[in-house]
């Protein structure tokens, strides 16, 4: 029978400092993996080390901007000779990227939003691709968004990147299925990051209770556990797929 843990598996967070990747970063090390938390900066990503440690798990931090090539190459090499190999990637850095289609610095926001939440994806799987190829449970999960699936207006850039990421997932997925590498896609909705921090909590309530079947914003660790249970050995039937961790969100029509 497969198993059902990840201890001992080397996983790889991208924008592991907070949110949906800080949560992503203590659920695994709570399962016995070692953990790369990676971030803009060793200043962020240090105290999720520190707290990690501290309730018995492992893991290092590595400064990582994903939109440079040359930074990608190198952390990813520095992970698998830290810990000796390297089993999973989750492509969880994002920015927001909000931005009227006739706004004068739409093409840099669109630039930008490209460059961080698609290309990056793409650089961090072949950086981490010989590596994964030796892996007894090569996974791979990138994360995207309901913007995916459904658009808001005035949020086309970051819309088409999160669109580029479920299709570079299913792409990657009959690519690389032939080896026993997965590649799977989650979709969070509103959950309650540093992106969302702005939105006052009345108009939260109001949008949940109109859009989603659970009436309630998610948080982070919600979505964390759904990954988690993608990149499980015993998870090695399922790739290719996108799947919403949204509340109902997309279901609900009224």
């Amino acid at each position: 029978m497969s198993s059902r843990s990840v201890a001992g598996a080397v996983a790889l967070i991208t924008g592991a400092a907070s949110g949906m990747g800080k949560a992503t970063a203590e659920v695994f090390a709570a399962e016995g993996a070692h953990v790369a938390v990676t971030d803009l900066s060793a200043e962020t990503s240090e105290p999720v080390v520190a707290a990690i440690r501290a309730a018995g798990g492992s893991a290092e931090a590595w400064p990582l901007d994903v939109s440079d090539p040359s930074a990608i190459e190198a952390v990813v090499a520095a992970v698998a000779q830290r810990f000796g190999r390297l089993d999973i990637v989750v492509n969880n850095a994002g920015i927001s990227a909000f931005c009227p289609i006739d706004h004068p610095e739409y093409d840099t926001v669109w630039t930008r939003a490209l460059g961080v939440l698609l290309t990056s994806h793409q650089r961090i799987i072949r950086a981490a691709l010989p590596h994964l190829r030796k892996s007894d449970h090569p996974r791979i999960v990138n994360i995207a968004s309901t913007e995916a699936l459904g658009a808001t207006s005035r949020d086309s850039p970051y819309s088409a990147a999160k669109a580029g990421v479920t299709g570079l997932t299913r792409a990657l997925a009959v690519e690389l299925g032939p080896e026993g590498i997965t590649v799977n896609c989650i979709c969070p909705g509103p959950i309650l990051t540093g992106m969302t921090a702005n939105v006052p909590d009345d108009d939260k309530q109001t949008y949940a209770r109109r859009r989603t079947a659970l009436r309630r914003y998610g948080r982070p660790e919600e979505v964390a556990h759904m990954t988690l249970s993608l990149c499980l050995p015993a998870a090695s039937y399922i790739t290719g797929v996108t799947i919403p961790v949204d509340g109902g969100l997309m279901a609900r029509n009224a």
